[in-house]
């Protein structure tokens, strides 16, 4: 076989395993997203995933309470609340240090 052809080869090679990877690693979290919240009482835990160079998308995944894991649409107004509710820096209720 002459080098050229071998060349060719490992080349039709390095692209179908670069291929097969992409496709186990590129794809969302979310197939599916949720276009409204039940219950905000509900949720136990809410993870943001930012876009990478897998997934173009921003996906926020939900836990609500009895463990099932959902994911909702990131351009919906109440989700939009929801996230700066949560980012939202929260205010102590005690006293801060004391100079004297």
């Amino acid at each position: 076989m002459s080098s050229i052809m071998k060349v060719f080869l490992l080349l039709a090679v390095v692209v179908c395993i670069s291929e097969a990877q992409q496709r186990e690693t590129g794809q969302c979290l979310c197939q599916r997203v949720r276009n409204k919240i039940i219950s905000m009482t509900d949720i136990k835990d809410v993870q943001i995933y930012q876009a990478t160079i897998f997934c173009n998308k921003v996906e926020i995944v939900v836990t609500n309470n009895s463990g099932l894991r959902y994911c909702l649409n990131p351009n919906l107004k109440a989700v939009q609340r929801l996230m700066a509710s949560i980012m939202k820096p929260k205010t102590s209720t005690t006293a801060g240090p004391t100079v004297h």
